[in-house]
């Protein structure tokens, strides 16, 4: 329970058609990709600079 499930995300894919139109989700996707690369590799950064502040 609490989980999305397939139904769920294809409540979600419609709302998002409705609202950008389909020629434009592969764009979306790809700027949210990029988003989240560039999120995780922050991340590592910033563990690996307090990793070397503790030698």
């Amino acid at each position: 329970m609490g989980g999305i499930g397939l139904p769920e995300l294809l409540v979600i894919l419609f709302v998002l058609v409705l609202f950008f139109g389909a020629k434009r989700l592969p764009e979306l996707a790809r700027n949210l990709g990029r988003g989240i690369r560039e999120f995780q590799k922050e991340i590592k950064s910033e563990n690996s600079g307090d990793k070397q502040l503790k030698e």
